[in-house]
C-alpha cells in the first residue's frame, strides 16, 4: 500500500496526532456506599472529619478492585493530603445533620490519572479497565448442583461483592449438565448454556467438603483458549450451609483475580505498534480518533501517513499487545495482526 507524504495544513492539524489517552473507565475509579458517623464540636467539623475519615476505606476497595490479591499487603500508606490528590470528587446520600454529627452514605471518585500514577511509582501491576463481559458460574457440589451451593452464588449479596460480572444457568441447563465433569469438561459442553445466557464464557466453580474446610475449585472455559484452573480453601467453623457465603466470596475473588491476571498492566511494560487502518469517511476516522484516545493503555497515538481511504499511525501503549487488542476491543475497535502487518479497523 502506497502512502502520501504531503497532506494539507487542514488535515496535518487535525489529525497529526492523537492526545494521551484521556480515562474513561466510568465506575471503576468511583467507590460508593461508604458510611460515615462523625461527631465534633460544630457541623462543620464533623462534616469535614467524616469526608476525610472516609476516604482511606474507599481507597482500599479501590486498590483491592484494581490490583491482584498477591499486592494487597503493598497498598501504598497515605496520609489525608495524599488520599485527596487522588481525589475527582464525591457525592452523598442520606445525610443527616445536627449540630454536633454529621451521618452519611459516601461515593468517593478517584482521578484515574492519580491512582495511576501512584501505583506505577510503586511498581505495582494493576488495571485501568472494568470487565466488559459476563461469565456463566456454574455451581458445582461436588457435581454440577442446583442446591444450596448455587443459592449462595445466586444470592445478591455474592454479585454485588463480584467484580465480573456473571450469572447462573437456568433449571433446564443445570439438569441439561448434570453429567459434567470438573477436570474434563470442554468448551462444547458448556457453548450452549453460556450463549443462552449472553457471557463469553463459563466458570466451573465446586464445593468440595473435607477435614473441616471448604475447598473452591474454578475452571474457567472459553472459546480459542486453553482451560484456567485455581483453588482457594476455606475455613468451615460451623456447618457447610454457614460456611457457604464465605466460599462463594472466596470462589468470586479467584476468578476476578484469574481475570485481573490477563489484563493487569506491568508498570514497566511499553510498547509502540505501526498500525494501518482503512478510513471510509472523516467520520468514522474521528470516531476511530474518539475510541484511541479514550482507550486507557494507549499513551500517544501519531499519525505518520495518509492516503485517500488508509491511514498509518504510531501507537504506543502500556501492557503487552494482547492487552491491548482487548482494551481496543472495548472500545469498539479490532486489532489484528496479518503476516507481521498490524491492521485496525472499526465495528470490534
Amino acid at each position: 500500500m502506497r502512502f502520501s507524504v504531503l497532506f494539507s495544513a487542514l488535515v496535518a492539524l487535525a489529525l497529526l496526532a492523537v492526545p494521551a489517552a484521556a480515562q474513561k473507565s466510568g465506575d471503576l475509579y468511583t467507590v460508593s456506599d461508604i458510611h460515615v458517623d462523625v461527631s465534633a464540636r460544630s457541623s462543620t467539623e464533623a462534616f469535614t472529619t467524616a469526608i476525610a475519615g472516609g476516604r482511606p476505606e474507599a481507597f482500599q476497595i479501590l486498590f483491592r478492585r484494581l490490583t491482584q490479591q498477591k499486592d494487597w499487603g503493598r497498598q501504598p500508606s497515605l496520609d489525608a493530603a495524599g488520599l485527596l490528590r487522588l481525589s475527582r470528587g464525591y457525592n452523598v446520600a442520606n445525610e443527616r445533620r445536627s449540630t454536633t454529627r454529621y451521618v452519611a452514605d459516601v461515593t468517593y471518585i478517584f482521578n484515574p490519572d492519580a491512582v495511576g500514577r501512584l501505583l506505577r511509582g510503586a511498581n505495582i501491576a494493576f488495571t485501568t479497565q472494568a470487565p466488559s463481559s459476563r461469565v456463566l458460574v456454574i455451581p458445582m457440589a461436588p457435581n454440577v448442583s442446583g442446591g444450596g451451593w448455587a443459592n449462595t452464588l445466586a444470592a445478591p449479596a455474592a454479585q454485588a461483592s463480584a467484580m465480573v460480572p456473571y450469572s447462573l444457568p437456568s433449571a433446564d441447563d443445570l439438569r441439561a449438565m448434570a453429567q459434567l465433569n470438573f477436570d474434563g469438561a470442554q468448551w462444547s459442553d458448556v457453548a450452549a448454556a453460556v450463549t443462552r445466557e449472553h457471557a463469553n464464557g463459563a466458570a466451573l466453580v465446586q464445593a468440595i467438603y473435607a477435614k473441616g474446610k471448604i475447598t473452591v475449585n474454578i475452571r474457567l472455559l472459553a472459546p480459542n483458549q486453553a482451560p484456567t484452573k485455581t483453588s482457594v480453601d476455606v475455613p468451615m467453623p460451623g456447618t457447610v450451609g454457614t460456611a457457604y457465603p464465605a466460599a462463594a466470596s472466596a470462589a468470586l475473588a479467584a476468578i476476578d483475580d484469574l481475570w485481573k491476571a490477563r489484563v493487569t498492566i506491568d508498570p514497566g511494560q511499553r510498547g509502540r505498534l505501526t498500525v494501518d487502518m482503512r478510513i471510509a469517511s472523516l467520520e468514522q476516522w474521528g470516531e476511530a480518533q474518539a475510541a484511541l484516545s479514550a482507550t486507557p493503555l494507549v499513551t500517544n497515538v501519531t499519525l505518520i501517513a495518509m492516503d485517500p481511504g488508509y491511514a498509518r499511525m504510531v501507537i504506543a501503549y502500556n501492557g503487552t499487545a494482547d492487552q491491548l487488542r482487548d482494551a481496543l476491543g472495548a472500545a469498539h475497535l479490532t486489532l489484528t495482526n496479518r503476516g507481521g502487518q498490524w491492521m485496525l479497523a472499526s465495528g470490534g
